[in-house]
């Protein structure tokens, strides 16, 4: 399904320094979170995503620490497997796709205290933001058409063929869904690219999203990572 864009010029990404530290190997850890501490530094960060980790925050004895996760099974979704339904395409007109245009307005979205279960501390805030400006993280968003307004959208991380989806929102009905199909519009023009949802959740499983094995899924990032990285994210 083509998806129409707006889609802003954007510098290739550079790569930022190397990390200090020697983040740990989730091939054989025994649950999803494989590691505590170092720093969210660039370097740091695009490092854990190409070892097939990502950071969260984590509740240790009442101790808000960065954790180190690779679920074991990963979340994916196949690009040839997404469900779009004919009340979703329908939806889908009520919204125009840019990217990268309003990308804190995101985030801070993604973020709001008022919703269940937000991870996205000050710190990974910044951090993103940060990888954002770099040309690292990037945002899909759906606009209204009928108000202009920021109806929902989603952020994540692109490496090569990898896009690791961090969260999504969305406040108008389909919105978020909108975003994640012009997502899959974007990557899906063949080679080994990978769409990384970390858990699937039952709102992802409806659109076609499953969990792989571990091992399976450290196996297809070796491979994505050699892809080259989507048009979009780059400019024209």
């Amino acid at each position: 399904m083509g998806v129409r864009h707006r889609i802003p010029r954007l510098r290739v990404p550079v790569e930022p320094p190397s990390t200090p530290w020697q983040l740990p190997d989730p091939t054989d850890a025994p649950n999803d979170l494989v590691g505590v501490g170092a720093d969210l530094e660039p370097g740091t960060v695009l490092a854990a995503y190409r070892a097939g980790l990502f950071p969260m925050p984590v509740d240790i004895e009442g101790e808000s620490l960065l954790g180190w996760w690779s679920p074991d099974p990963r979340g994916t979704l196949p690009l040839d497997a997404l469900r779009v339904s004919r009340s979703l395409a329908r939806s889908m007109r009520r919204f125009e796709i840019r990217i990268n245009t309003a990308f804190e307005a995101v985030i801070d979205a993604c973020g709001d205290p008022a919703r269940d279960g937000v991870w996205i501390s000050s710190g990974i805030r910044a951090a993103y933001v940060d990888l954002h400006r770099r040309g690292w993280v990037h945002s899909i968003e759906a606009w209204s058409r009928d108000d202009g307004a920021l109806a929902g959208g989603l952020y994540g991380v692109a490496i090569g063929g990898l896009f690791a989806g961090e969260s999504m929102f969305h406040h108008r009905p389909d919105a978020s869904k909108a975003a994640l199909v012009a997502l899959v519009d974007l990557l899906g023009d063949g080679g080994d690219r990978l769409l990384d949802v970390q858990w699937t959740t039952s709102h992802l499983a409806s659109l076609g999203a499953r969990d792989i094995p571990r091992a399976e899924y450290l196996a297809r990032l070796a491979e994505a990572l050699h892809e080259p990285l989507p048009a979009a994210f780059v400019g024209h």
